[in-house]
């Protein structure tokens, strides 16, 4: 599926997540929530390396789409 969302990043419910990890600190205002964010991008980057490899290795036609949709988690970013 290469439509929507997916047409734009590979995993666009990791990106959702990030943003409202983000988002939480900032409508807060603390220091310690923004602090136990920065723990999460490493988590969410280590389980997307995961997922990709499952996925190349038992999705037919997983690696074309990864040629047409280049960005894993952040348009034009990553």
């Amino acid at each position: 599926m290469d439509s929507g969302l997916y047409g734009i990043v590979r995993h666009p419910m990791y990106s959702a997540t990030l943003l409202l990890f983000l988002s939480l600190p900032l409508i807060l205002g603390s220091l310690p929530a923004f602090a136990l964010f920065l723990l999460y991008p490493p988590i969410i980057a280590g389980r997307i390396r995961d997922e990709e490899a499952l996925l190349a290795a038992e999705l037919p036609g997983y690696a074309e789409y990864r040629q047409r949709v280049r960005y894993k988690l952040i348009p034009y970013i990553w």
